[in-house]
């Protein structure tokens, strides 16, 4: 495992923080494009990730549940109960809130599934997606006025 992934616990949430704490570092490095496929069928988008060997990489904040599942590779992957180590066949269901950090072992490939009918990709990501740690925060007050006592990440 690289020293990318060693936990510090900093905060009341060690490791969300730790996450963007990584993130901010990995900025001031070479960054490479990671090639995205989509999918899609009546109710669901999948959007299927390739992550090459070597590679450290953190997700996307995601505004909703969603299904994760490992179809190829071999990754280490912080999750809110630490490091794990995952292998292709892994699945999870990921709760709204959720930024991960990865490094992949071997050549990966990882599939985000989302339930919508949409086929617009922007429209999509504006659904899905929090672009930052504040829009995420923004999102859940929004809902909680709404809807109510509802559970947000963050």
């Amino acid at each position: 495992m690289t020293n990318a992934l060693k936990v510090v616990k900093t905060s009341q949430d060690p490791m969300r923080g730790n996450v963007f704490a990584i993130e901010r570092l990995m900025t001031q490095m070479d960054q490479i494009d990671l090639r995205v496929e989509h999918h899609f069928s009546e109710g669901v988008y999948g959007r299927e990730l390739f992550i090459p060997k070597g590679t450290t990489l953190t997700g996307k904040i995601h505004k909703h549940t969603n299904m994760n599942v490992m179809l190829k590779g071999d990754m280490s992957v912080l999750t809110e109960d630490g490091i794990k180590r995952v292998q292709a066949g892994f699945m999870c269901i990921s709760p709204p809130g959720t930024k991960r950090v990865a490094y992949a072992h071997e050549d990966s490939v990882w599939l985000t599934i989302h339930g919508t009918d949409e086929t617009d990709i922007e429209k999509i990501e504006h659904k899905f997606i929090a672009q930052t740690e504040q829009e995420y925060i923004e999102f859940c007050t929004e809902r909680k006025a709404i809807e109510g006592n509802i559970k947000c990440l963050g």
